[in-house]
């Protein structure tokens, strides 16, 4: 698919090779589990359908600018941590975090469950210094624009665990917003490596704006929709950056010290 949001340098991130020894510490192995909702049940593989609003659809939402009225332009979702207020996103996604909102569950011009400002960006020093298609993938913290919401977004939605190191033909889920759709499209099937560090899906539909979107492998973030060509050139092959050290590291640091 066709993506045209360009990158700005934001707060980076020390990549560890240890970071699975990392996982291992209490905090995080936490957020690591396997209680996600199922996201298996569906359209056959290969097919885009309508995702209905539920666990699932409902920790995913639209990045927008400003506000409702800016225009949704990504995909992004929330994932576990311990302050409860992290989502994932594509690090394309964040070229301008200060007017980024995000609006879990939007379906139809409104947002169930508030608006969120970003209020810290993890983005891996790669993608922020060379675009490198392999750090396409990004974590930040959201607290509610109305000052008067009490509250987590984490506590409203829930959050997925996070999964690294998929093996290479894993079923993916995918949910996101297209921008000319006002509510979001789920497709399934199995995925194969582009590359070591690239995964592929085959389903139709899934066109500019959903980049970002959570790539699920049995309810939990496997990776997002980016990567390799922005996510893909065409509509019905995307691509996501390998949920690796590097992006499990960025996690770490917005879950746990975020």
């Amino acid at each position: 698919m066709i993506h045209d949001v360009l990158p700005r340098t934001a707060r980076r991130s020390r990549a560890r090779r240890a970071s699975r020894i990392l996982l291992a510490l209490t905090a995080t192995a936490a957020l690591l589990g396997v209680d996600a909702p199922d996201t298996v049940a569906g359209p056959p593989l290969g097919v885009t359908a309508w995702a209905p609003p539920g666990a699932a659809a409902d920790r995913v939402g639209a990045l927008f600018a400003q506000g409702l009225d800016g225009g949704h332009f990504c995909t992004a979702a929330v994932v576990r941590s311990d302050d409860r207020d992290v989502i994932a996103t594509a690090a394309h996604c964040l070229e301008s975090p200060d007017t980024t909102v995000f609006a879990p569950g939007y379906r139809d011009g409104r947002a169930p469950y508030g608006l969120w400002r970003l209020t810290g960006v993890y983005v891996a020093p790669e993608w922020t210094e060379g675009q490198d298609p392999d750090a396409d993938i990004a974590f930040a913290t959201v607290a509610p624009v109305d000052g008067g919401r009490t509250g987590r977004v984490e506590d409203l939605v829930g959050g997925f665990p996070v999964a690294a190191e998929q093996p290479a033909g894993a079923r993916v889920t995918v949910i996101g917003y297209p921008r000319t759709l006002e509510a979001p499209l789920r497709c399934a099937n199995s995925t194969g490596l582009l590359s070591p560090t690239q995964r592929r899906i085959g389903c139709p539909d899934l066109s500019g704006g959903t980049s970002g979107s959570p790539w699920l492998v049995d309810g939990a973030l496997a990776g997002v929709l980016g990567g390799h060509e922005g996510g893909g050139t065409v509509p019905e092959i995307s691509y996501s950056a390998v949920m690796g050290d590097r992006a499990v590291e960025l996690y770490r640091r917005a879950a746990v010290d975020g």
